[in-house]
């Protein structure tokens, strides 16, 4: 996922004007009928989760309303350059006064678990002090709504939504902003740890540290590696912090992190590729699990974890573990991995970890370039279960592809269905081999601001009209819908 901006002056609904307009007699919300579980199916355990996911910024919008202050994602969208369209997240789906409308619509679609995050900034417009109670409020009125529908809320502390405030003083790679979101955290689970039991603390660790710190395609913009080992390493803190404070004052809790996970597959069967393959494996899918759980870095780097440039420092490893109790594995594409074919490099650098890159093309594209690679889940899954030997929640799983309504509001794309089909197979086979998977969350229910990437890639299970905020569910998500209601998938590919 990605970024972008926009003047802020004339911000989003000058953006929302310049997209097509959609007009239709039906909005086609209405999911159909569901069918009981039926032999040949692929059935899920019993008490499964069903779910989706989206994130504040992507589909809040009321980015300077009732008291919230600017996050990094704001100042970032709203610089010319950014992001694709200078769009900006401004008012994305207008979730902040709509999440009403989209609560009874997964409440049709018979989903169980709803996974949302919490804007820092709409807590704490400064990112420490007083309290936006308007904010506090936001949260209480959004989590009783998700309660009432009968789902259970997987609410993230942090979905990249940095107060700006604080990364005018130096932001994830100042040591002092663990501090600041341990406060955070304290406030927020103060407030509706009587509400909501399953907190996950961060989500993608590896993404906003490394694309906003050293790759700066993300918030904020930043191009330089060595802030990006002390981001980490502030970010590990923070779990470790954040994870002590939900537990001192909800202690019956269950607390995890959504983590971005590829499947490593070694371009060839040389043991030099395997190696690098293991490497790339340590810092995209570990590096802020191995520490939480084992308290230490894995070893990602041919020459050495490089502690002093992280600004590692002695207790560092127990403040940073944190035994959390499940895994949240976010999936969307596999990476082949091979060895270097240039010399690796003794300074901390990318290039010093020793592997180069490439993705798979075995199977079709999404229209944001990712391969359709179902095998993938299974194989991540496998390698979290068997190694950390925890429960597992798919925290996101989806695909983007621009299907849109014909005249009649229905969205027929059959390509995510498809890809969602193979996908839950997959999950299902891992689950049968031993995984203990609670819950699975489609990304995203809703079509939303994609980062970078803007407006262009549409992930929901549900078209959003941005210009006129209308909402058209897909083909997909009355699949999903039916999915949830018997627990079960087609055992073979039937057309749909």
């Amino acid at each position: 996922m990605n970024r972008r901006s926009f003047l802020t002056q004339t911000s989003a609904w000058a953006a929302a004007a310049a997209l097509p307009k959609l007009s239709f007699a039906t909005n086609a919300l209405s999911p159909e009928p569901a069918p009981t579980a039926a032999a040949g199916q692929v059935t899920f355990p019993k008490d499964f989760l069903w779910g989706s996911a989206t994130a504040s910024y992507q589909v809040e919008g009321a980015w300077n309303i009732d008291g919230r202050g600017p996050s990094v994602w704001d100042t970032f969208s709203h610089a010319l350059g950014n992001v694709k369209g200078a769009w900006t997240g401004d008012i994305a789906c207008d979730e902040y006064n709509r999440f009403p409308e989209d609560i009874a619509i997964m409440k049709k679609m018979n989903l169980r678990s709803y996974r949302y995050s919490i804007a820092w900034p709409r807590i704490q417009p400064t990112g420490t002090g007083a309290v936006n109670e308007k904010g506090i409020d936001y949260y209480k009125r959004l989590t009783d709504a998700v309660l009432a529908a009968g789902m259970r809320p997987l609410v993230t502390l942090y979905h990249w939504d940095l107060p700006q405030p604080l990364e005018d003083k130096g932001g994830w790679p100042n040591r002092d902003t663990a501090a600041r979101f341990a406060d955070y955290t304290e406030i927020v689970l103060k407030a509706l740890g009587d509400r909501i039991q399953t907190w996950a603390i961060f989500n993608e660790p590896w993404v906003f540290t490394y694309l906003g710190y050293a790759d700066g395609r993300h918030a904020p913009g930043k191009k330089e590696f060595d802030l990006f080992l002390k981001a980490s390493h502030t970010v590990n803190l923070a779990q470790g912090d954040a994870f002590r404070a939900i537990k001192a004052i909800a202690p019956k809790s269950k607390v995890g992190s959504a983590f971005s996970m590829s499947p490593a597959t070694p371009l060839t069967s040389s043991p030099e590729d395997a190696a690098a393959a293991k490497r790339f494996d340590a810092f995209n899918n570990v590096w802020f699990l191995e520490t939480a759980l084992r308290g230490h870095y894995p070893e990602a780097f041919v020459n050495g974890v490089p502690l002093e440039t992280m600004g590692f420092q002695s207790g560092d490893d127990k403040r940073m573990t944190a035994p959390l109790d499940y895994i949240g594995v976010n999936y969307y594409f596999r990476r082949l991995v091979a060895a270097p074919t240039t010399p690796i490099p003794t300074k901390p650098s990318y290039a010093a970890m020793g592997f180069e890159l490439s993705d798979g093309k075995d199977g079709p594209l999404t229209e944001i370039g990712w391969e359709v690679y179902p095998r993938g889940i299974y194989d991540i899954v496998q390698r979290v279960s068997k190694d950390y030997k925890l429960p597992i929640e798919i925290t996101e799983n989806g695909c983007s592809y621009g299907d849109y309504p014909d005249a009649s509001g229905r969205v027929a794309d059959v390509r995510r269905i498809h890809y969602y089909r193979e996908h839950l197979r997959e999950l299902a086979r891992a689950i049968q081999d031993g995984a203990d998977v609670r819950g699975y969350h489609a990304w995203s229910i809703l079509d939303n601001f994609e980062w970078s990437e803007g407006y262009t890639q549409r992930f929901g299970l549900v078209f959003v009209d941005f210009p006129t905020q209308r909402r058209y569910m897909k083909d997909s998500g009355k699949w999903y819908a039916r999915v949830a209601a018997t627990n079960a998938i087609e055992a073979t590919t039937t057309t749909t």
